[in-house]
């Protein structure tokens, strides 16, 4: 008998994307991180909705994940997934009254969490879009009219 040689084993490398095994390959859709990241996003108070905008594009981004799986993008939330990383745009709509930089920390912070907890992919960025401000008087409104704000005028003062 010809004796098989024995070889030493490597410790395994933590899940991502893609974990390809002797017992078989996992991988995780780029839809599945969107509907984390979006029910993530929606958890936090002060959110009153997603979307709003035109879909953002990654451009450089794309250059920089090695092995994407191409942008998707539905209801607010838009994602490109890599083998190990995972990039996140998100189009929100805040409460009257709410600090949109709490929020947006907030938000960015859950969406992380659950996307590295839930997938083992690292969250190099979520970029925050808010596009609007819901008012408590839109939902009272008559059908067809809603509440006028006037946006302040851009001054080349500010930075």
């Amino acid at each position: 008998m010809a004796d098989i040689p024995k070889t030493v084993p490597t410790p395994p490398t933590p899940a991502r994307l893609a974990d390809d095994t002797a017992n078989g390959k996992t991988t995780i859709a780029a839809s599945v991180v969107q509907k984390i990241a979006g029910i993530a996003a929606r958890e936090i108070s002060g959110v009153y909705s997603m979307g709003g905008g035109v879909s953002r594009a990654f451009g450089a981004l794309r250059e920089r994940i090695p092995g994407g799986t191409g942008t998707t993008n539905l209801a607010g939330v838009a994602v490109e997934v890599g083998e190990k990383q995972a990039a996140i745009d998100l189009d929100i709509v805040v409460e009257y009254g709410a600090s949109i930089v709490e929020l947006a920390r907030a938000v960015r912070r859950n969406v992380i969490g659950a996307v590295e907890r839930m997938t083992g992919l690292e969250v190099i960025e979520v970029n925050i879009a808010v596009n609007d401000i819901h008012l408590a008087s839109e939902e009272n409104a008559p059908e067809g009219t809603t509440a006028q704000v006037r946006p302040a005028t851009p001054s080349a003062r500010v930075e």
